[in-house]
């Protein structure tokens, strides 16, 4: 398979999932822009079909798929958002789904992802390993297994997201955007640098889930413990074998937020810009609210890329 992914690739994918992928607004606050020094622009996939961004690479990956096998299903792997994604494309064309998730995944996420029609086998997340479960069940069921991040299919649907952004906001000058395998922040890159060479990209990680921000240092791919980061989507232990080398060709950095920092920034996306965005999806904003990046970044788009969050997860955000 060719791994060599363009901005032909995300067109595309654009093309491909444009019936079942929404396009999603862009939101703007003079209040954030005042407390965080820039100019941002809020890609806002919490409005997403499926709460996330996820529905661009999986949509596009099932729609790839050859039709001689399609009729087979697909498996996956996921704490949530992806899941949802897998399980709404796989109905779009009337294929069973089955998703391995971590028990303890957001119980909003479980309960959407079985009511989008796919089956859920869960697995303890601090134990077991969801690709190898994953890989068991497509070997068995002779379903295609849809990775959550690294694969061509998937980092070309979520470029889109950027490709939309900067239809919008064609002179952006910085991209800033959350990191967990890599699969949204590789794909929105590749757009984001064939359209505009000279925007700056950052990444933004959470503190207990640095493998990327490490990795970048080191030179190579880093593996981590099992982050307990807030941001569940987060979570990845080491990024991705084809991701990773896109970041390090077109992100300038990692940042990293803490858990804190977090939950701060969603308590001001909702009560201030009116939007309930989940952990994962508050990240990349976080990054600006709280400073982490560089001055001068000019009009600065920020990929806020889920809304799925459980009601009393956000009632903590206060406590």
């Amino acid at each position: 398979m060719n791994t060599d992914i363009t901005i032909e690739d995300i067109r595309g994918a654009a093309g491909r999932i444009q019936g079942i992928a929404h396009r999603t607004p862009v939101f703007t606050s003079r209040t954030f822009d005042e407390l965080a020094g820039a100019k941002a622009f809020f890609k806002c996939e919490n409005f997403q079909r499926g709460g996330a961004f996820k529905i661009r690479g999986a949509s596009n990956f099932v729609y790839s798929i050859p039709k001689n096998e399609l009729s087979r299903g697909v498996v996956s792997y996921s704490s949530g958002n992806h899941a949802q994604a897998v399980a709404i494309a796989a109905a779009s064309v009337g294929i069973p789904a089955t998703i391995v998730m971590p028990a303890d995944a957001p119980k909003s996420k479980l309960e959407a992802t079985r009511g989008y029609g796919a089956q859920v086998v869960t697995y303890d997340r601090m134990l077991g390993n969801r690709e190898t479960i994953g890989r068991k069940i497509a070997e068995d069921t002779g379903a295609t297994l849809v990775p959550p991040y690294d694969h061509p299919w998937i980092i070309a649907g979520q470029g889109t997201a950027v490709l939309e952004l900067l239809e919008e906001v064609p002179d952006l000058d910085t991209l800033v955007v959350c990191i967990g395998g890599g699969g949204l922040l590789s794909g929105c890159a590749i757009a984001a640098k064939a359209l505009r060479p000279n925007i700056r990209i950052f990444g933004v990680e959470p503190s207990d889930g640095n493998d990327t921000y490490l990795s970048l240092r080191a030179g190579s791919r880093v593996e981590i413990p099992m982050p307990l980061t807030v941001a569940d989507g987060l979570r990845a232990s080491k990024p991705g074998e084809l991701t990773f080398p896109i970041i390090q060709k077109h992100v300038e950095d990692i940042v990293l937020v803490s858990d804190k920092e977090i939950r701060e920034t969603m308590s001001f996306l909702l009560t201030r810009m009116k939007m309930l965005v989940e952990p994962s999806g508050a990240v990349a904003a976080a990054a600006l609210f709280h400073h982490k990046l560089p001055e001068g970044l000019g009009k600065t788009g920020v990929i806020v890329s889920g809304g799925n969050v459980d009601l009393e997860f956000f009632q903590t955000i206060w406590d």
